[in-house]
């Protein structure tokens, strides 16, 4: 029976793959497991984040089919800015673009506040534009929680790996005159692959 589950998960991931992003959206990845882990193996040690699907399910699902069709493999940690947040998953290591699926619904008002160690999704000014990018708070912003405004969507946690957050929130970073960006490490920091862990 196991092995037929097995191959039963295989034959709906090849499907998922060759699905389009825009029919794929409304898949649920892992829609049993309320809490998925995902794996961030990074240049600099492993990061594992729990995700909240009670409280982001939108956010949830739309992280993980960018983890599930190795969308984060490979990716840059662009943007550090010391005591604020960690920001990747946008650009690959050359800082081209990484190609991008639909937006999502802005879900910054689900009661998680955008503290140390969490991870929220990376938007424009205008509320409903988050699609790839994320960042990791590495303190209490609360300036980035809805308000009169809208906020940054937080949807989970840091359960291991908050030295390997802390020591990337202390690389060297400048203006990147190439890109006209601020904040960028001088030494390039990889998402080097992005993985679902099983459900317990």
């Amino acid at each position: 029976m196991k092995l037929v589950s097995k191959l039963l998960l295989g034959v709906f991931f090849n499907l998922l793959l060759l699905t389009s992003p825009s029919q794929a959206k409304n898949i649920a990845i892992d829609p049993t497991n309320i809490y998925p882990q995902v794996k961030l193996e990074t240049s600099m040690g492993v990061i594992i984040v729990e995700l909240d699907r009670v409280k982001a399910p939108i956010t949830v699902d739309n992280f993980l089919m960018y983890v599930i069709t190795g969308e984060y493999n490979n990716t840059i940690f662009h943007r550090i800015v010391e005591d604020f947040i960690v920001q990747g998953g946008g650009y690959d290591g050359d800082y081209t673009p990484k190609k991008l699926n639909d937006d999502i619904v802005n879900e910054s008002g689900n009661g998680l506040k955008n503290e140390i160690g969490t991870i929220a999704m990376a938007k424009e000014s205008r509320p409903h534009t988050a699609n790839r990018q994320f960042f990791f708070n590495i303190n209490d912003n609360s300036n980035l929680d809805p308000g009169r405004h809208w906020g940054y969507t937080v949807f989970g946690a840091i359960v291991e790996g908050e030295e390997i957050l802390a020591a990337m929130a202390k690389v060297k970073t400048d203006y990147n005159e190439s890109m006209g960006w601020e904040d960028v490490p001088l030494e390039p920091v990889m998402l080097i692959k992005a993985t679902l862990l099983p459900a317990e």
